[in-house]
């Protein structure tokens, strides 16, 4: 009976798979055909021939390079940025006894139920103040601070034990020491984990940079792939954009390839327990 259970869920999992690759190959095939083999109505998923035509045609008529550097300049920046700043909150959140720090957390916590959308508008006003519009200034500096990963962060380091941090100080460690050289090293699955989520959120990001940017110089890939594909009342070229969409898809893949191992871990561990 048990074995007939694992054989049910290995098979859910196998068809969950593969709903959620089709979509992807099929649209990576697509990249591959013309126009005319796209609408032909056959329900061939192989090119015949494959074609390279789109990805040159985006190469030459999109300026993808500039769009390409600035999501991944800012998805890196912001990245780095949230993951440093969440993990010294979390470990003072965790660690630290202070004045208010249960309301703070409290207010942290509220931070997280607040649609994004409600903070649009003052955003604006405030980096027009400080005269960041249009800069990678705005872009970035909004999306260092966010409330889920300082949750995160202060769970997982409130999960592990004090023991090696209290040894690291009696060596004669000062705190400081003892986050960076004990307290982090420990915290790389959730660090790992916050990382994949900050990059693919900002890396997909849309609405702000719509909002925040004014030139073309600064758009990012989502913007550039909306701006690809024209208005309603012009013809677009599904081949070329089916192309566009892979490429803004690669980035988000290999990041995730390259720290699955430490989100995987984080998922299944979630946290060490003192």
């Amino acid at each position: 009976m048990n074995k007939l259970l694992k054989i049910c869920g290995y098979f859910i999992l196998i068809i969950g798979a593969i709903s959620m690759l089709l979509p992807f190959i099929y649209m990576f095939m697509l990249s591959f055909m013309t126009d005319t083999q796209i609408f032909a109505g056959t329900t061939s998923f192989i090119p015949s021939p494959f074609s390279s035509d789109n990805y040159k045609y985006v190469i030459n008529n999109a300026d993808i390079f500039r769009y390409f550097f600035n999501s991944m300049f800012v998805a890196i920046a912001t990245t780095i940025g949230q993951v440093i700043i969440s993990a010294m909150a979390g470990y003072a959140f965790a660690r630290f006894e202070f004045k208010y720090k249960e309301i703070l957390f409290f207010l942290i916590i509220v931070s997280m139920m607040i649609p994004p959308q409600v903070n649009i508008i003052p955003l604006f006003f405030l980096m027009k103040q400080f005269c960041w519009i249009d800069t990678y200034w705005a872009l970035i500096v909004p999306g260092l601070f966010g409330g889920f990963g300082v949750f995160m962060m202060r769970q997982w380091f409130k999960s592990m034990p004090k023991d090696m941090e209290s040894s690291a100080k009696i060596d004669g460690c000062n705190t400081f020491e003892a986050f960076y050289k004990i307290a982090l090293p420990m915290a790389a699955p959730a660090l790992a984990t916050l990382a994949i989520f900050t990059f693919i959120t900002t890396w997909n990001s849309f609405m702000w940079p719509l909002i925040i940017t004014n030139s073309d110089a600064m758009r990012t890939l989502p913007l550039g792939l909306a701006n690809f594909k024209g208005s309603f009342r012009e013809i677009t070229d599904w081949g070329a954009l089916t192309a566009y969409s892979v490429i803004c898809s690669i980035p988000v893949i290999v990041v995730f390839l390259l720290g699955r191992k430490y989100f995987i871990n984080d998922i299944l561990n979630g946290g060490i327990k003192e």
